[in-house]
């Protein structure tokens, strides 16, 4: 398997994302913003950071990069694209993945870690993880509160589309776990082709035994287990 992660003016997880996959035993490179061919990539991931400063919305100008045109039709032909962080809000602005990403309900930048569940295992990214378990995984973010209308909300939940919900320590999702007000407590979801996914975590920063926490591992590690 050979994954492409895309680097935007201003993204700063690449590394981190490289990491991971290439300690999994696959080819992973890094494509920039404004080249045009995707290598024979197999997999893609936009990864996070703050492409552009921010400015104007997150995720709002590293949308119109020369590569999404490519990075937009591969995921439409059924290539399989992950946003982490900032990767989530630039494929919410490219309309890959339905609702938007508003500024934390608290008005500020978060940054700490946070608790996770999978709601689903009929999906890439979470086919064996554990559904009764919570993931201890960092956020850094100030516009991660996914919101989308009541009929959004509803496809999402008929199509079994959320991936992730923000929890507590005992896997329970409740307002107190939720760190930025997301709708539901959702923290990631995918498309309707269920090749397209997104979440705000940043579980690449979760997977080192260095750190004293892989949980992130364990969710990276789904990309690679039928991927070959």
């Amino acid at each position: 398997m050979k994954f492409g992660v895309i680097v935007f003016p201003g993204s700063n997880c690449d590394d981190d994302t490289v990491g991971v996959i290439q300690s999994l035993g696959h080819e992973a490179i890094k494509l920039w913003h404004k080249d045009t061919d995707l290598q024979g990539c197999d997999f893609l991931i936009v990864p996070g950071g703050f492409s552009y400063g921010d400015y104007l919305r997150s995720g709002a100008i590293a949308r119109f990069s020369p590569i999404m045109e490519h990075v937009i039709e591969f995921a439409k032909n059924g290539g399989y694209l992950m946003g982490i962080c900032n990767g989530f809000q630039v494929l919410v602005e490219a309309h890959l993945l339905p609702g938007v990403l508003l500024r934390n309900n608290s008005q500020k930048f978060i940054s700490k870690n946070i608790f996770l569940k999978a709601a689903t295992n009929n999906a890439l990214l979470t086919q064996e993880l554990d559904l009764n378990k919570a993931y201890k995984v960092p956020i850094a973010h100030a516009e991660g509160r996914y919101f989308a209308d009541e009929a959004t909300l509803a496809s999402l939940q008929a199509n079994d589309q959320i991936l992730f919900y923000y929890c507590d320590e005992a896997g329970q999702v409740t307002d107190a776990a939720n760190p930025n007000g997301s709708l539901l407590n959702i923290a990631g979801i995918c498309n309707e082709g269920r090749n397209v996914f997104g979440l705000m975590p940043h579980p690449e920063r979760a997977a080192d035994p260095d750190l004293n926490n892989t949980d992130g591992l364990e969710i990276m590690k789904q990309l690679v287990l039928q991927l070959v």
